[in-house]
């Protein structure tokens, strides 16, 4: 899609999800998808940026809480939509735990990463928002995944995310973990390098290669 056409198809989403407006919002999709555009470009180039837009214009009080919610209710009920194009046929077996750091509430961005590793393959197990490290601990024993992605939307919830990699170290020192999402557009990437096996993923795209690369190595 050319950048303008883009930019239209993003601005028309933002409109359909600040007016609480479904029915819009399932048709710029549905003509996104026809138009032969991949599920992870929809997701990182028209939801995810609008999604963005939204968050900054509520922190900015440009527009209510309220309007933020039915922003998110509603891209919420359109990646349900989208379901059967995102199961994909071929198991690899692999598993991940995905969800958001503890205080937490915005849990559309990890839902997506959720949607990527089932795309490949992968059996995703989404637990949302503000999860407890204790049980999220727990669940990792219970499900013994190859990978745990972590997400954090408030900058102010960094630390949060960095006290629960380390909780999560000292049960599973080799388990890999990603850790992304909008907060870290202000920064905070960096505390995570000292961490073995922690990567901070900035997009859809780079978990996307992320994941294909650890589906190739099983492989040779």
């Amino acid at each position: 899609m050319e950048t303008t056409a883009l930019i239209n198809t993003q601005d028309d989403f933002l409109k359909a999800l600040l007016s609480g407006n479904r029915r819009e919002g399932s048709e710029i999709i549905r003509q996104f998808v026809e138009n032969k555009y991949s599920i992870p470009e929809l997701y990182e180039s028209v939801i995810k940026n609008s999604l963005y837009q939204v968050g900054e214009l509520w922190e900015f009080n440009k527009i209510t809480v309220a309007d933020e919610h039915v922003a998110t209710a509603v891209t919420e009920s359109l990646l349900n939509e989208l379901y059967q194009q995102i199961i994909s046929g071929k198991r690899t077996g692999k598993k991940v735990v995905v969800g958001c750091a503890e205080n937490e509430t915005h849990q559309v961005g990890i839902k997506m990463v959720a949607d990527i590793f089932e795309m490949n393959g992968w059996d995703a197990y989404f637990l949302g928002a503000n999860v407890p490290t204790g049980e999220l601990i727990k669940y990792i024993h219970q499900v013994q995944p190859q990978v745990v992605a972590l997400s954090v939307s408030i900058y102010f919830h960094i630390p949060v995310l960095e006290k629960m990699i380390t909780e999560i170290r000292k049960e599973f020192p080799e388990l890999k973990i990603l850790v992304g999402g909008q907060a870290f557009k202000h920064g905070g990437e960096e505390i995570f390098k000292k961490y073995q096996d922690v990567l901070y993923l900035p997009d859809l795209h780079s978990i996307e290669l992320f994941i294909k690369k650890l589906n190739e190595n099983d492989k040779n």
